[in-house]
Order: C-alpha cells, then sequence, then structure tokens
C-alpha cells in the first residue's frame, strides 16, 4: 500500500511554505530516513525524510511551488530496494531524447549559447536547479577569448574585440522566504517600537585574565567545550534582568508580560541572514552548559537543521557584531522582546586607572530598548550591572 508523505504540520506562527529543493526524483528508490525534499518557511528550512525503504512513485509538488501545512508532497511504494532498483525507472526512448535535447536556461540565455555557439551540457549552471544564467555563459565566453589571445604569437596585432565581459552585468533575484520574514520584521520593529539606544564601555582584561589561566583546564573537564566570552555575557545579563524585569518583559496590546525566567536568544549569522536561537532558561545553565549550548545551536544554523521551537520565543537577546570587527553598533530590537544587547570588537585603549592613562582592551557595549516600557535610567542602570559584572567576574558566581 502506498504511503503518502505529507509537508510538517506548521505552528501557527507560520502559513505556508516553498518546496525549494528535491532530493530525488519519481522512481528513484529511497532508504528509510533519506533526505527526500527541503521546504524554506519564514523561520527556518525545514527537511522531509523518507518514512520507509521503497521506491518514490510520484511527485506531486515542484520546486518553488508555495505549499500549506501538511500538504500531500510524494508517494512511496514500501518495500525493499535491491541493487537493480537503485536507479531511477528508465524513460521511454522519446522521453530519453527529449531529456538530452532539454536545456535549462530561459531564452535569452539560450539566445547567448546560440550566438556564440557554446554546447551548454559543458556549462554548468549556478542559477536555481542547475539552471545556466546569463553570468555562466559570459564566464565560459571570457575564458574562451583569454585562451585564444594566448595563443596568439605575440607578433601579430590582436583586434580589439567588443566581448560580453565589457557589459554592466545586473542580477536580479527574488529573496527568499526567510530574508523577506527577516526584512518584514526589522521594519516592524523600527516603525512600531519607540527604540533608543545607550552606551558604556567595559574594560575585558579581568574576563580575559580569567579565560587565559582556566581555557585548557575549562576544555578537559568539560568535554572539549572551549571558554569564551558569550557565557560570561549570558550570566551577566541573566542576572541583570533579575534586578530589572522591564527589560525581561514584552509589550502584548495595552499589556505588559513580565516573564519570570530568562530565555536568551543569541544572534547567530548564516549565509541565508541573522537567525536567532535561543537558550532556554538560561539563568539555571552554568556557564559550560551556555557555551556548549550555543556552540551546538551555531552548527545547527550553519547547517540550516534548527527547529521552529529552538527559534521562537525568547525575552531577551544578545548580538555579538564583534566577531565581525564591529567598533560600534545600534543593535534593532527583536519584537515582542524589549531589550537587545550588541557587543563589538575588543580593542585596546587608553583609559584613566587610579589618575593614569594605561592600555586596557575596551569593548563597546550599546543596549537597545523599547521607550514605551523602559526609561532611560532603567536602561543605563541594567547595562552599568552587566559592565559591574563583566569587569568583576566573581561578582555572577556569586551574585553580587
Amino acid at each position: 500500500m502506498a504511503i503518502h508523505i505529507k509537508a510538517p504540520a506548521f505552528p501557527e506562527s507560520i502559513a505556508d511554505g516553498e518546496v525549494v529543493t528535491w532530493h530525488k526524483s519519481a522512481g528513484d528508490s529511497v532508504q528509510r530516513d533519506e533526505l527526500l525534499v527541503e521546504i524554506e518557511t519564514d523561520k527556518v528550512v525545514m527537511e522531509v525524510v523518507a518514512p520507509e525503504d521503497g521506491i518514490l512513485v510520484t511527485i506531486e509538488v515542484s520546486e518553488g511551488e508555495t505549499i500549506a501545512s501538511e500538504a500531500l508532497l510524494a508517494t512511496l511504494e514500501p518495500g525493499e530496494v535491491t541493487a537493480a532498483q537503485s536507479s531511477a525507472v528508465p524513460a521511454s526512448d522519446d522521453q530519453a531524447d527529449a531529456a538530452d535535447t532539454e536545456v535549462l536556461a530561459g531564452p535569452a540565455v539560450r539566445q547567448l549559447l546560440a550566438e556564440h555557439k557554446l554546447d551548454p551540457t559543458s556549462i554548468s549552471g549556478s542559477g536555481k536547479g542547475g539552471r545556466i544564467i546569463k553570468e555562466d555563459v559570459l564566464k565560459v565566453v571570457a575564458t574562451k577569448v583569454a585562451k585564444q589571445a594566448a595563443e596568439v604569437p605575440s607578433n601579430l596585432v590582436m583586434p580589439v574585440i567588443d566581448t560580453p565581459t565589457s557589459e554592466r552585468v545586473e542580477k536580479r533575484v527574488p529573496m527568499t522566504r526567510m530574508r523577506a520574514r527577516i526584512a518584514e520584521r526589522l521594519l516592524e520593529a523600527s516603525q512600531q517600537t519607540a527604540m533608543l539606544t545607550t552606551f558604556n564601555e567595559v574594560n575585558m582584561a579581568p574576563v580575559m585574565a580569567l579565560r587565559s589561566q582556566y581555557k585548557e583546564q575549562f576544555e578537559k573537564t568539560h568535554n572539549g567545550t572551549r571558554l569564551g566570552f558569550m557565557g560570561f555575557f549570558v550570566k551577566a545579563c541573566c542576572e541583570a534582568l533579575k534586578r530589572f524585569p522591564a527589560v525581561n518583559a514584552s509589550i502584548d496590546g495595552n499589556d505588559v508580560v513580565y516573564h519570570g525566567y530568562q530565555d536568551i536568544g543569541v544572534a547567530v549569522s548564516t549565509a541565508d541572514g541573522l537567525v536567532v536561537p535561543v537558550l532556554r532558561e538560561a539563568d539555571f545553565m552554568s556557564i559550560a552548559d551556555v557555551e556548549a549550548a550555543i556552540h551546538d545551536l551555531g552548527l545547527k544554523a550553519r547547517d540550516k537543521k534548527l527547529t521552529i521551537e529552538e527559534m521562537t520565543g525568547g525575552t531577551f537577546t544578545l548580538s555579538n557584531g564583534g566577531v565581525f570587527g564591529s567598533l560600534l553598533s545600534t543593535p534593532i530590537l527583536n519584537p515582542p522582546q524589549t531589550g537587545i544587547l550588541g557587543m563589538h570588537t575588543i580593542q585596546d585603549r587608553p583609559v584613566a586607572v587610579d589618575g593614569q592613562v594605561l592600555i586596557r582592551p575596551m569593548m563597546y557595549l550599546a543596549l537597545s530598548y523599547d521607550h514605551r516600557l523602559i526609561d532611560g535610567k532603567t536602561a543605563v542602570q541594567f547595562l552599568m550591572t552587566v559592565k559591574n559584572l563583566i569587569e568583576d567576574p566573581a561578582r555572577i558566581l556569586l551574585q553580587l
């Protein structure tokens, strides 16, 4: 009996998804848990795997189509897969001939191929689904012209050739669903909140000294987990959020929701855009737990393995632009949260210490907050609390 393969059930916050890539074709043999198709939603890329061994009989939706929650994707005929079934169902002679002559390219690209007498099968397409785009053809043409020029004797005068490489090339591509959703939320944060940013700087020397002293022992004790700076900042923010609950709150209509827990979002940059996985109950996590969790979430984000549950919620966010060299920035709120802390690059700067000018490794901190709920005094006190805890890390352990 054929098995209906359906899309995952989307949460209420996700209306639909887009079929991005089929990794199997109709007639292919599949094994249990083998990846069949990827579906991109506003937040994550979901993977659908084969529930059983068998043959993928039909594919009901094509790449690029928009689907609803639990939509029918394909049908699978279960059964043991033999060596003879390891390839797709053979096509007819007419189908094979059509496949051989088919070119994955638009009309303009086909014309360009014909003008330069290029074989499309020799060109690797970089477009969606292996489609050949204009830039692919232009690269081949440029390479061909350069090769011809190299083969001409130097005593011959080469004529000026007006090649396509002199064109002012533009490329227009649609936004991915995730990038469009990110843009929508950033615009929403700018237009629907009274966002303000306050700044301070922190002396990172104490934390750096502590890290230098214990990093090797820390890594051995905690099974390879490396001691970074994020663990200190997450724990410092948890302590500061307890003292200033408004920064840990959210606005829901005319109501203020105060959260009695600290779920800290950590902004992670990926090829598809910025995502914010959440550390649940971060207050009860050790620094080692925080560092290990951030590392795992970062790998999942890179490999597009984050789940909806790992990206929803969050009461406060940390964004570390310093890893890219940012000296100072104004982070944008992650609604409905009312606060986000921006960390920046550590730079040696002259500072006054006990009447002397000394060089210290300093980091600018930026707290963006929703002024509708948080007053300037509260924001500054919160930021000063984080600063004091980082400059004296023992306070984090002693909760002072």
